[in-house]
């Protein structure tokens, strides 16, 4: 802002000059502050004339003062401080998504039901030895999209339906995206550093049940009714351990990872919200990464690479010496 006029340069008589027209002798002034102004530098007002300075004013605290207001007004945000939504975008896409690879993998495989033997399949599942000794670090999500037959991907895609349309509208898209892929995380990282470095792992079952670790933090903070929660664990946990070929590694990382992150969104300070919200969940990731790195050192390297035997593509690693 420039500085006022000189009053010593003007006679006591004399009109006051323009506080930014020095030089233009001016009986009005600003109704708002008070300094003298020339026509050019007054704008109307819905109280008399303002100086220009003033009218720009008014504005940014106008602007900031809605914005103010939409964060504190009632029912216009989330829990997870999301704005208010009433569609599913993120789920629906998702769905598309794991649906698209599957019908891939079927092509390739021309099966239905042994599509595993999909070229896909075969470079994305999770897999110690290719993720870790190959350096095939894709793997860890790549195979969250990836499924073993029909019944697999219609069991996990019904349950992402049902459960993560409420959950987006509740965390909003960023953070409901951020829930989800952290979670696929955590239960790829269990399956890395505890299950066998030969047994393959496919599926979104990871991320599913990171979802529901959500939903369980979410009925502890809100004080709801768990009887829907208490069914759906009850019946995962029946699948988890009642079912072959299930890995309850990933169902557990996801369970857990998913609540990490819950608990890193809901409890997180009204200011500077989102900051507090990004710290936490990043500092999952680095801890998931952290364990990653150091389970890698523990695998000797490999070269991974497709053979081809007996007219089948198969996909192999071997020590490098």
């Amino acid at each position: 802002m420039n500085q006022p006029p000189n009053p010593a340069a003007y006679p006591q008589a004399a009109l006051p000059g323009c506080w930014w027209h020095p030089n233009r002798p001016t009986g009005l002034s600003c109704a708002r502050c008070g300094r003298p102004a020339c026509p050019d530098c007054l704008r109307e007002a819905a109280v008399g004339f303002q100086c220009t300075d003033c009218v720009h004013t008014g504005r940014q605290e106008q602007r900031r003062q809605h914005r103010q207001y939409q964060e504190v007004t009632p029912g216009t945000r989330t829990i997870a401080g999301a704005r208010l939504g009433s569609t599913s975008v993120v789920v629906p896409v998702l769905i598309a998504v794991n649906v698209l690879v599957y019908l891939i993998t079927v092509m390739q495989a021309k099966s239905l039901t042994n599509n595993g033997a999909a070229e896909v399949s075969k470079a994305g599942v999770l897999w110690t030895q290719a993720t870790l000794g190959g350096g095939e670090w894709w793997r860890v999500f790549t195979s969250g999209f990836l499924h073993d037959g029909p019944l697999h991907i219609l069991a996990n895609m019904f349950s992402l339906w049902m459960v993560g349309r409420t959950l987006e509208l509740v965390f909003g898209k960023i953070r409901f995206l951020a829930l989800y892929f952290v979670s696929m995380l955590g239960g790829s990282t269990a399956v890395l550093l505890f299950d066998d470095i030969e047994k393959p792992t496919l599926g979104a079952s990871g991320a599913l049940f990171g979802l529901i670790g959500a939903y369980a933090v979410i009925v502890v903070k809100q004080r709801l009714n768990p009887t829907w929660l208490l069914i759906t664990l009850a019946l995962n946990a029946y699948i988890t351990f009642g079912v072959a070929h299930i890995s309850i590694l990933a169902h557990v990382g996801g369970l857990v990872v998913g609540a990490l992150v819950t608990v890193a969104i809901l409890y997180a300070p009204e200011r500077n919200q989102a900051r507090w919200q990004a710290a936490g969940i990043a500092i999952v990731v680095l801890a998931l990464i952290g364990l990653l790195v150091y389970r890698d050192t523990q695998i000797a390297t490999m070269t991974c690479h497709f053979v081809r035997i007996d007219g089948e593509q198969h996909y192999g690693c071997l020590l490098v010496s």
